[in-house]
C-alpha cells in the first residue's frame, strides 16, 4: 500500500485553493479542494473535492471527500431576487460586490473539535459547533450543534447514538491525548490499537 509520507510541513495536493488558511503539522489537503479562512489542527486531513469556508478545525479530524463546511446561501427571504447578481455584482458589470452580504458567513463560523470524523458528501451549515470525537454520517446535513462523541446522520442530521458511556467520555476528555507530542503518540501507538489498554493506562 503506497501512501504519501506526511511531515511537519503540510501536504497540499494539486488544484487546491487556499486563502487565509493555517495548517498544522502532518495535515493533508487532497486535490480539488477550496479552503477559505480556515484553521486546521495537527494531523487533520480532507480527502479531496472539499469546500471549506470560515471554520476552525481541531486536531486529528478526518474529513471525507465532497464534504462542504459553511456553504454559501441565497437571500431567500431578504431580497426579491435570490440570484447572486445582487451580491456578486462585479461579475456581471453591475458595480461593486455587496460585502455586507458575505459578512454573515464569517460571523457564523463553524467550529469542529478534535478527532471528528465527517463522512462523504456531508454538509456542515454555518454557525454549527461539532464536539470532540463526534461522527457525522455520509450525506448528513448538519444544521445544529453536535454533542461530543455522538454519532449523527440524516437530513437534517439527528443523533443516532453515543460512541461511549459518559463516564468513559469524561476520562478521554481528561486525557487530552490529542495534545500529546509526536514522540509520545508514536510510543503509545500500540495502546491506541487496544481500547482496554488505553483506558487502563490513560483514563484513570
Amino acid at each position: 500500500m503506497s501512501e504519501v509520507r506526511l511531515g511537519i510541513d503540510p501536504t497540499v495536493e494539486d488544484d487546491v485553493q487556499l486563502d487565509d488558511v493555517t495548517l498544522g503539522a502532518y495535515t493533508q489537503i487532497q486535490a480539488h479542494s477550496v479552503l477559505n479562512d480556515v484553521s486546521m489542527g495537527d494531523f487533520s486531513y480532507c480527502a479531496g473535492y472539499n469546500q471549506i469556508y470560515y471554520a476552525q478545525i481541531g486536531k486529528f479530524c478526518s474529513i471525507a471527500s465532497f464534504v462542504r463546511i459553511n456553504p454559501g446561501n441565497h437571500p431567500t427571504y431578504t431580497r426579491i431576487a435570490q440570484h447572486h447578481f445582487t451580491y456578486r455584482s462585479e461579475q456581471f458589470g453591475f458595480g461593486e460586490d455587496d460585502g455586507d452580504f458575505f459578512a454573515w458567513r464569517k460571523d457564523d463560523l463553524v467550529t469542529i473539535g478534535h478527532d471528528v470524523w465527517i463522512g462523504h458528501n456531508a454538509t456542515i451549515m454555518p454557525g454549527v459547533t461539532i464536539g470532540n470525537g463526534a461522527v457525522i454520517g455520509t450525506g448528513a446535513v448538519v444544521t445544529k450543534d453536535v454533542e461530543p462523541y455522538s454519532i449523527v446522520a440524516g437530513v437534517p442530521a439527528k443523533k443516532i447514538k453515543m460512541r461511549f458511556s459518559q463516564e468513559l467520555i469524561d476520562k478521554i476528555e481528561k486525557s487530552k491525548w490529542w495534545d500529546w507530542d509526536y514522540d509520545t503518540l508514536k510510543e503509545r501507538l500500540p495502546d491506541f490499537r487496544n481500547m482496554d489498554d488505553f483506558v487502563e493506562k490513560y483514563c484513570d
